[in-house]
Order: structure tokens, then sequence, then C-alpha cells
């Protein structure tokens, strides 16, 4: 784990990230209202969610069993008893005048969450992880000025997941974010849809300088972008850092950013958990867990990826970085054993998985389960090279082919673009007599110590064949030939 952070500006970035996940139940979390999304305005706010009078909250178990679920995926505690409290603020979007939360004693506490930056694995710690229900939505478009209030969101379930300040660039909490986003979906506990506000991020910053202690934090809430993230922290970073070099105080704040002009600006002044005035819940009574439910609930996970990662170390023989972003989501996972299992090696699959399948990702915006190119596509592409058919570069234009999808059959293609190596031992010799004749300042230096003239006469050898010779027989060859 990395111990000396980058600084900014001679400042240390400190981040820790709120995310509120929602949760894939069919029906909200204290009522039998739907939680689909896209309904006509508050066409799915049932009296309790409304807040009638008389009305009393039951309890989802299914939102509890993902919140267990949960639990052991990031190796936290799953409180055997948990409270539910009465979280106090005024909003219109919120009927009841206050939101059913956990406060005091969380069903999930502690855990911790690992992944890469690059090439450098970090963790980050969690504080706890609760179960809550969401607001309703104010609508301020197309009301001739005023605004209007959709209470459909009011009552749908919630994990909000709460880390340690742990993490030290937006990058970092990019990554932490992004892992965080792939194992809910992983679990099955979330859609992931961003989009529509299935997982937001809330992210707490502030800077210090190194050994001083942790410096006044603003939270930006509600992104709902990767890019976003990274772009919001940055901006707020280098705004603290300008105020307090200007001799001005960082003042405890939510904010807002803007992504059409890159800035965040204060909404209002953050409030402390005294502010809201929390108390237990009288209406739910204490949530209690017993052992049998969670190990029913362990019994029905699906592999996690910390231990399908350790499989594909020890059986496939993967380098640690290799395994971990075979398990960055669980499409990715079954693309990976989808080709291993078609006969491709697992090294060469996820060297293209990492390589040209996430480089047109990427650029595309698309995701892995419905690329062009399918894991058995791959696989017989990747058998083509391993047999010595054609070269790693022959194999990078048969897949340029087979992506824009001109093609869809491996040897049709390389028959087409006749990229077919040359591996015939007799016919190499001939051509590596011709070069070694045509270039004996080149033999000369090679034996007299320099081995740059070696790749030079490789790259000769490879000239004259159109670069359809082995690489590999050459090589061998022209090491035999130069004694």
């Amino acid at each position: 784990m990395p111990t000396t952070p980058k600084l900014i500006r001679g400042y240390e970035v400190v981040i820790g990230l709120e995310n509120h996940v929602q949760l894939s139940t069919q029906s909200k979390i204290f009522s039998g209202s739907s939680t689909a999304f896209g309904a006509a305005p508050n066409t799915q706010a049932s009296p309790v969610d409304l807040a009638l009078p008389g009305t009393l909250p039951v309890l989802n178990r299914a939102a509890v069993e993902r919140a267990i679920r949960f639990g052991l995926a990031v190796g936290a505690k799953v409180a055997p008893l948990s409270i539910f409290a009465r979280k106090n603020y005024f909003y219109p979007d919120l009927p009841k005048g206050y939101q059913i939360s956990q406060f005091e004693i969380p069903v999930v506490q502690g855990g911790a969450v690992e992944f890469f930056v690059g090439d450098v694995k970090h963790k980050v710690n969690l504080t706890r992880a609760h179960l809550e229900e969401d607001a309703g939505k104010s609508l301020h478009e197309d009301y001739h000025g005023q605004s209007g209030i959709d209470l459909n969101r009011a009552g749908t379930p919630l994990l909000e997941i709460v880390s340690e300040p742990d993490m030290r660039s937006g990058a970092e909490a990019a990554e932490y974010a992004k892992t965080l986003h792939a194992l809910v979906m992983w679990l099955g506990i979330c859609d992931g849809n961003m989009q529509e506000g299935s997982f937001r991020c809330d992210v707490n910053v502030s800077v210090r300088k190194p050994g001083e202690p942790f410096g006044t934090r603003r939270e930006i809430k509600n992104l709902n972008s990767f890019r976003f993230l990274v772009d919001a922290v940055n901006y707020e970073v280098n705004w603290q850092i300008d105020e307090i070099e200007d001799g001005r105080k960082i003042q405890q704040a939510t904010v807002l950013y803007n992504p059409d002009t890159g800035e965040t600006r204060a909404m209002r002044s953050k409030e402390d958990s005294a502010d809201y005035r929390y108390f237990p819940d009288p209406d739910l009574p204490p949530l209690v867990i017993a052992p049998e439910w969670v190990e029913r609930v362990k019994g029905e996970m699906p592999e996690l990826p910390a231990v399908m990662a350790r499989r594909f170390i020890e059986v496939d023989g993967l380098p640690e970085y290799d395994a971990t972003m075979m398990t960055q989501s669980l499409a990715t996972a079954r693309y990976y054993e989808a080709a291993k299992a078609a006969g491709a090696t697992p090294k060469l699959v996820a060297n293209w998985v990492m390589g040209e399948i996430s480089k047109r990702l990427n650029a595309s915006g698309g995701e892995i389960d419905a690329a062009p190119v399918g894991p058995e596509l791959l696989a017989k592409l990747i058998g083509r090279i391993s047999d010595g058919t054609i070269s790693n570069n022959a194999a990078k234009q048969v897949f340029e082919v087979l992506w824009t999808g001109e093609a869809s059959d491996v040897d049709a293609v390389i028959e087409a673009k006749g990229l077919k190596q040359v591996s015939d031992t007799g016919a190499i010799e001939a051509i590596l007599d011709e070069v070694l004749a045509a270039n004996q300042k080149s033999v000369d230096e090679f034996r007299a110590g320099k081995d740059k003239a070696f790749n030079a006469l490789v790259g000769q050898a490879m000239k004259a064949t159109k670069g359809k010779a082995n690489p590999a027989l050459v090589n061998e060859l022209l090491k035999k030939k130069l004694g």
C-alpha cells in the first residue's frame, strides 16, 4: 500500500466517500409500493410513503438481505442488532419531515475495499453501511417558474456506504467508486444505473499540510459519473488551496458540481449530526439478524471477486494485477472464463482483454458482454498465434477486421489478407543466407559483441519476408548461423 501520497501545491488531499446504493428490491423499504423507474409522477407513492396519519412502516426483508450480502463481501461485521432512527430535516420532497435511517448502530460495521490505481494496489477502510429510505424529488423544469414534487422515489431502499478518509487523489477516489460500483452489481444488490440514480457518490474533500490535523471538509453532492468525480475533486482541491493561500478559512459546506463550467459552488452550510436531532424511530423495533440468517445468505452468495482472483492466480498462473483486472466486473470475469474454456491460454486472454479490447471499449463506451469480438472468437484468434499461423502484429490486423464487423471468421481473414506466417525452416534459412551475405558489416559487429547488430539482422530478415516469417524461428535459426 502506498505510504507517501503525492502532494498538490504542497498540500495533502484527504478524501472520503459516501455512496448511496439503491437496493434491487421490487418494493420500497417500508411499504409495498413499486420501485420501478420511469413511472408518471406520484403514481408509486402509497399512504406510508406520503406519511399520512395513522400509517406505520414495515421493514422490507429483501433490503436487509442485500445489506447482509454486502457486509459479508467486504469482510465487515453484520450487526446482530441495529437501530432505525429518525433524521430530522425539512425539505419539500421529504413528506414526513424526517428520514428513516440508521445512526448509532448501523447494520454493517467496518470492512474494506481493495483496488488498483495503475499497477499500485490500494485499500480503503469502510466506517459503516446503513439502511435508509430515499427522499422524493423536486422538479424545477416545465413548471412555469414553479417547482413540482415527485414522491415516487420516497421510501426507495438505500444502502449508504461510508468510507474512512483514506483516499489522497481524485483518481484514487474514482477507482474506489468504480470498484464499489462493480461489487454491488456483482452481488446483485444494485443495478448500478448511475443515470437513473441507482448509484450516487457524495465526496468529502479537505486539504492540509503534511503532518497537520485534518482540514475542514466540503461535501460534493450527487455525482453520477466517475469522470465528473475526478474533475470535481480536482477543482475543489485547487479552490480550497487558493482560499487558504489567500488567508481565508474554509467553511464547512455542501457543494454542487457543474459539469458545464467544471466548477463547484456552495449550496448550503454543512450540518453536523447534532443538527439532525437523531433519535430511535418509535414505529420500528430493533432489527435483529440471527446468525442462521447470515449463514443462509452466505451460502447463497456468488463467488466473490477476491476469491475468484485468487483462483485465477493459483490455477491459471495469472499475476495479481491481471487477476484483479479480470474480476473488475462480473461480465469481464465471464468473458475471460469463456475464452479460457474455448482453449485459449489464460495469460494471453488477460493480455488481450486488458489491451486491445479495453482500448476499444473505453473509446466506444461499450460493455464487454456486448463486444463485437466474443470470447470464443478471441480464443480462436489466440489459437492462431499460439500455433504459429500468424504473428502478434498480424493478429492485431485480424482483430481490427473482426471488431469492425467486416468479417466473422478468423481463418478467412488470415487467408484474405495473406497474413499466414512462413514457418518453413528451409525457406527461412535460404532468406537468412541472403541477409547475412548482404550485411557483412552487421555480422562483424555482432561477432565483436554488439548485440544491436543481431536485431538489425532480424529486421532485415523480416523485411525480406514482408513480415511473414515466424519471428521466433528467425531468431533461433539466425543464432545458429552466427554461431
